[in-house]
């Protein structure tokens, strides 16, 4: 989901959920499905942790053949532990926000290759993000996934730590993924700035605080899935998309079955097929369920 100043780096394993055992081993239930997953807000909660109910769903929808794909906005170092928790050795994930695809292989040298990493001039966005919100806070990652920031903003969607520098730096590197973020403004105050700056020639999204992700024109979580879809030949209408956030709209509206969480906004509800539980109630793993038989 869009992504907020105050989560927690994620990954990690709560006990909550009760009654999956029998998932393991489970089996296709008709043809083989491409699933997208949101990860913070849908298999983690909003402290980072991944309740036993969502860990053994999604680990019995991959063993059972489906094609599953993390789509997240946090960045590769931050996405790579989520991958592991569910059991994904072979596969991909879309990260950034749709900026960045990796495939999984647990026969490579790191487990993992980029193969696809979609930049742009962050300069113009930023300089008028800048005259409307002085005392935000921006950082990037840039074409060699480092996180360049000012002042000191850290975030556990980075997943590796931000190194400083001054904002004309910033604004002359190659981005791939920005994020703005401000104390001093409340949701609509902030969200009211970011309509004002008149952003042109980017994609971006409004998180659940004031906080801001921009990509590349054009680009999102259902653009990289789309891109996906076509190179493993899977049908339009065996396409299953779950998430919470404004940047998930898209991948719901993109999917033959968009389910948004219980928690998630009206407007993202409504891009949405259907809603299941909150992240709290273990929604996600209702869902990863039907898809077995």
């Amino acid at each position: 989901m869009t992504t907020t100043a105050d989560k927690a780096a994620a990954g990690t394993e709560d006990q909550r959920g009760t009654g999956t055992a029998n998932l393991t081993g489970g089996t296709l239930n008709g043809a083989r499905k491409l699933v997208a997953l949101d990860v913070d807000g849908t298999l983690v909660n909003h402290d980072g942790h991944m309740s036993t109910a969502v860990r053994a769903a999604a680990r019995a929808v991959v063993e059972a053949g489906h094609q599953v794909v993390v789509a997240t906005g946090r960045s590769l170092n931050a996405t790579l532990p989520v991958i592991e928790l569910i059991g994904m050795t072979r596969g991909y994930a879309v990260c950034s926000n749709g900026a960045v695809t990796l495939r999984v292989d647990a026969d490579l040298e790191d487990g993992y290759e980029v193969v696809d990493r979609v930049t742009f001039n962050p300069g113009p966005a930023l300089r008028a993000l800048r005259t409307k919100l002085p005392t935000a806070k921006f950082a990037l990652e840039d074409e060699e996934g480092r996180f360049l920031s000012t002042e000191r903003f850290q975030d556990g969607t980075f997943g590796i730590e931000a190194e400083g520098v001054d904002f004309e730096t910033l604004a002359g590197s190659t981005a791939v993924r920005v994020v703005v973020s401000s104390a001093d403004n409340t949701p609509e105050e902030f969200a009211r700035a970011i309509d004002s700056a008149g952003l042109h020639g980017v994609s971006y999204s409004v998180g659940w605080t004031a906080w801001l992700d921009i990509a590349a024109n054009g680009v999102t979580k259902a653009s990289a899935l789309e891109s996906l879809r076509r190179e493993l030949g899977v049908d339009p209408a065996d396409t299953v998309a779950m998430g919470d956030g404004r940047n998930d709209i898209e991948m719901l509206t993109w999917a033959a079955r968009g389910v948004a969480m219980g928690q998630a906004p009206e407007e993202v509800a409504a891009a949405a097929r259907e809603v299941t539980g909150t992240v709290e109630q273990d929604g996600a793993a209702v869902v990863l369920r039907s898809l077995l038989s």
